[in-house]
């Protein structure tokens, strides 16, 4: 195979996801979406779809394939390792005020939406299962780590654990996965018209949620950028990525599980992120500029990643 068929095969994996998003974002410059429907695709999204499409997956699923301790146990090790070194380069270089918003742009990627509709593009139900597992991990891991960052550079605010526990436990997608594994592990079968109507209320997911990201980036932030949003950006989708890609390569993954953890690493970050840095007063506008650096710069820099790691033959 040569190169100019490996990258257009590469395109196919990448640009069905990255077009939805622009679409989006054209979508909401010409005002043919608000933020009235932003709000409530997103709340329909995280709420219902998008725990159907995990579910689904999930119980259709090869467990013995889809559910793997090491790979599990690695993305942990990796999250929390990133987690390390994007704090301490922020200690070195970064303003305390803005160190916590730096740090969670840097490691917190949107696993949920970008990552699992690339891995569901490129390995389809195994991206999807495997995918929706670990997302779980993801969810419990990056909640509790931006909580914790946020928290020591923001002065008169404490981490109510309990609050945080609670919000984990109540987590949609928590719910999903720990409900569907019983399903799959006991091949519990259920009937047809439930399926069929469940695949075609999950299949509203990865559409309504790229376009709601394509909605909510802002093209005035990026251009009021600062080389703090700027290089918390280029860490998420450049040297993070590499590095725990390459880490995952030396210790022996291959095949799926390298891309599907390549594909999350890579994510860009997490409109989430903005959120929490909202709720406890810190600077929102530098959460959302990294939000739009990243989410426009994944775009480029995962199609890449993914046309060397095929070109390599080690996804």
């Amino acid at each position: 195979m040569n190169l100019t068929t490996l990258f257009l095969q590469t395109l196919e994996t990448t640009l069905p996801v990255f077009a939805m998003v622009f679409i989006g974002l054209g979508l909401r410059r010409i005002g043919w979406i608000d933020n009235a429907f932003v709000n409530t695709a997103s709340a329909l999204v995280f709420k219902a779809t998008l725990p159907t499409l995990v579910f689904l997956s999930i119980i259709r699923a090869d467990l013995d394939t889809a559910l793997n301790p090491s790979l599990l146990a690695f993305f942990l090790f990796a999250t929390v390792a990133s987690f390390g070194l994007a704090w301490l380069w922020a200690r070195l270089n970064v303003a305390p005020e803005d160190r916590g918003v730096y740090v969670q742009g840097a490691f917190r990627g949107n696993c949920g939406i970008v990552g699992l509709a690339l891995a569901a593009n490129l390995y389809g139900d195994f991206g999807l299962s495997a995918g929706g597992i670990l997302l779980g991990l993801v969810i419990i891991s990056y909640n509790v780590l931006s909580v914790i960052v946020l928290i020591a550079y923001q002065p008169g605010h404490a981490a109510s654990w309990q609050k945080i526990g609670h919000d984990i436990i109540r987590n949609p997608l928590i719910i999903s996965v720990c409900v569907a594994i019983p399903f799959a592990w006991l091949e519990i079968q259920l009937p047809a018209w439930v399926m069929t109507s469940g695949d075609y209320f999950a299949s509203l997911t990865l559409p309504l949620a790229l376009l709601c990201i394509g909605a909510t980036v802002s093209l005035s932030a990026i251009r009021n950028d600062s080389t703090t949003a700027l290089s918390s950006s280029l860490m998420k989708m450049v040297f993070l990525p590499a590095l725990c890609t390459g880490a995952a390569f030396v210790l022996g993954f291959r095949g799926p599980e390298l891309g599907l953890m390549f594909l999350f690493f890579a994510s860009p970050t997490a409109a989430a992120s903005f959120v929490m840095v909202k709720a406890i007063g810190g600077n929102a506008r530098l959460a959302a500029n990294i939000i739009a650096i990243t989410t426009l710069l994944a775009s480029v820099t995962v199609t890449l990643g993914v046309f060397v790691l095929k070109g390599a033959n080690v996804i």
